[in-house]
This record gives C-alpha cells, sequence and structure tokens, in this order.
C-alpha cells in the first residue's frame, strides 16, 4: 500500500498523529482537506512542512494566527 500517515506538529515540540491511510490532500481556500482510503474526511487549517513520500509521512503545521 502507498498511504501515508500524516502528522501535525505540535507548538510545544513533538508530534502527533492526525490521520492515517491518507490518500489524498487538497487545498480548498486556506485549509487543506485530507481523504483517507476508508473515506474519512478531515479539513486543517494549515501548511504542508514536509511531505517523504518513501517514508510515508506528512507533516503539517497549524496556520500561525
Amino acid at each position: 500500500m502507498c498511504e501515508s500517515t500524516a502528522y501535525v506538529k505540535k507548538r510545544e515540540g513533538g508530534e502527533e498523529v492526525l490521520l492515517k491511510d491518507v490518500a489524498a490532500i487538497r487545498p480548498e481556500g486556506n485549509k487543506l482537506v485530507l481523504r483517507s482510503i476508508l473515506g474519512d474526511r478531515l479539513e486543517f487549517d494549515g501548511i504542508i512542512e514536509e511531505i517523504d513520500l518513501m517514508g510515508h509521512r506528512i507533516l503539517l503545521r497549524p496556520r500561525l494566527p
């Protein structure tokens, strides 16, 4: 399988799993819409910091206020 796990970079440090088995990410206005292979949909107000295709890892960062 080629799905990735999306993580959010926490402001106080570290990372947290946001969504597993991500198959698609689409920008919608100022938000990112993530979809999993199971049909889960998640809107995230932030930016992509890093995508590691070989490691199946997506790192997102919240948008600064």
